[in-house]
């Protein structure tokens, strides 16, 4: 078994679209009209096959305090890997993306956390080499 497609929920799923593709740099992968949303993945142009990222709606009632509640925590809605988390953040950085975690040492790994600006906070993950 393995991981196919996995969700966050956006504040819109057009401004969510503009974000991880004009910003952050992934590729739409589906885009088909389901009533008044979308089925909406984007995709690691590094991995364009690899595990699916849906742009998940956020309409259902649960779904705001959910994304308020983690922020509210600082826990991040989902983890990405990257190669070299000091190079990604710079980069992110000149695009605006807002980090509201720099770079730290976290035991087995190097870590961020930036706002994906649709209610979520994400985490970079840089694997050590042990």
């Amino acid at each position: 078994m393995k991981i196919y497609v996995t969700s966050v929920f956006g504040d819109g799923q057009n401004k969510a679209e503009k974000y991880y593709a004009d910003v952050l740099g992934f590729k739409t992968k589906h885009n088909t009209p389901m009533g008044a949303n979308r089925w909406l993945t984007v995709v690691s142009d590094k991995d364009p096959n690899g595990t699916e990222l849906q742009l998940e709606p956020s309409e259902h009632p649960a779904a705001k305090p959910f994304k308020e509640a983690l922020v509210a925590d600082g826990i991040a809605a989902h983890s990405f890997h990257v190669q070299d988390l000091d190079a990604v953040t710079r980069n992110l950085s000149a695009r605006g993306v807002e980090f509201v975690t720099e770079p730290i040492d976290a035991g087995p790994v190097q870590m961020a956390a930036f706002d994906d600006t649709c209610g979520n906070l994400i985490q970079l993950i840089q694997m050590k080499d042990i």
